[in-house]
Formats: C-alpha cells, sequence, structure tokens
C-alpha cells in the first residue's frame, strides 16, 4: 500500500497569469493565446466561465483531463463594441486543489479616427466656371489625384479620403467657360496624424 505524497496534490496553472490586449479598434478583434498546465498529478477541467465586455474563449472542450506535466492551449478573443478599457477574467473549474483556477484580462476599445482635410482658397481674379483641387505624396508634384469630377463652384472643398501618417500636398486650379484651366496654385501640405 503506497501514500501520496504532499507533492502529489493535483494544481493547475494558466500562463499567462494576466493577458493584456491593448487597444483594439471596434469592429475589429484581437486574439491571444493561453496555456493551461497541470502540476504533479492530473487534474480534469469540468468547465471555463469568463467575464466582461468583448471576450470570448475558444479553442478548448470540455471536460479535458491533463496528465501530471501536461499542457493544453486555448485562446481568448477580445472585440470590443464600446469604446473604453474592459476588464474581465476567465474561471477554470477543475478538480484541482486551486479550483477555481484564474486569468485576469484587459483591453481598450478604440474608435477608428477618421480624418479629412478642409481647403480654401482666394477666388480668382478672372471669370471662371468653377475650380478643380489636386492630390500627391510628394512635394512639388506630381498630383496625381484630381479630387473633383466637375469644377469647384466655390473656393473651398474638404478631403475626406484621407489616411491616417500620411503626408499629402494640395494645388488648385481654376477653370474657365472654355474649359481652360489655370496652372497650379501655390502648393499646400497637410501632414494627417
Amino acid at each position: 500500500m503506497s501514500k501520496t505524497g504532499a507533492g502529489d496534490v493535483a494544481v493547475l496553472s494558466v500562463s499567462p497569469p494576466t493577458i493584456d490586449f491593448g487597444n483594439v479598434t471596434i469592429g475589429n478583434s484581437s486574439t491571444q493565446t493561453g496555456m493551461l498546465t497541470a502540476g504533479a498529478s492530473a487534474v480534469t477541467i469540468s468547465s471555463a466561465s469568463w467575464k466582461g465586455q468583448g471576450y470570448s474563449v475558444n479553442g478548448i472542450g470540455f471536460p479535458v483531463t491533463l496528465s501530471a506535466g501536461q499542457n493544453v492551449p486555448f485562446t481568448v478573443t477580445f472585440a470590443p463594441q464600446v469604446s473604453g478599457t474592459s476588464s474581465g477574467g476567465i474561471s477554470f473549474i477543475s478538480d484541482a486543489s486551486n479550483s477555481p483556477t484564474g486569468e485576469t484580462l484587459t483591453g481598450t476599445g478604440t474608435q477608428s479616427v477618421l480624418h479629412s482635410v478642409e481647403l480654401s482658397w482666394d477666388p480668382s481674379p478672372s471669370s471662371v466656371i468653377g475650380y478643380n483641387i489636386y492630390r500627391g505624396t510628394k512635394f512639388g508634384g506630381p498630383y496625381p489625384s484630381k479630387l473633383n469630377s466637375s469644377p469647384q463652384p466655390g473656393t473651398t472643398f474638404v478631403d475626406d479620403t484621407v489616411l491616417s501618417g500620411t503626408t499629402y500636398y494640395y494645388v488648385a486650379t481654376s477653370q474657365d467657360a472654355n474649359s481652360v484651366e489655370s496652372s497650379y496654385s501655390n502648393q499646400l501640405t497637410m501632414v494627417i496624424p
């Protein structure tokens, strides 16, 4: 007849103890992997429960029995639906002496930032039917993107097709009734954060 030593107590560990997803844009998701490991004795994990807005746990079926020293991965997904910090956690229920075994979750939902550039210019002293706006990404041109399909009658224009982290260079031309365009205006530089 053998006796079980104190070192044979069933213990379940989870790593990492905390998963930090950082900033995740609303409408997107981020997935990270965790690991459950049995200690010196076998452990049967019967279920898991989690809390916190936007979190879900996948990649592991219950019940699952781990032999001594064996581990099993699982995945945690953070898909925020609202802005702000979301704290959460997972509790794994098992026959281990330290059940429930927990893991802390944290992440921040962020809004995608939409930028636009508002342009304005002085009116032409000549008789014109409108203005054309051109954009490029190299200082001094070329300006391959004509932003308007027909001449703008006014002296303002909003470019809402800009991308974060890009520098744009804008020029304008005036157009007369005979569809003759002037030369480019002075260049305007806009840096999008």
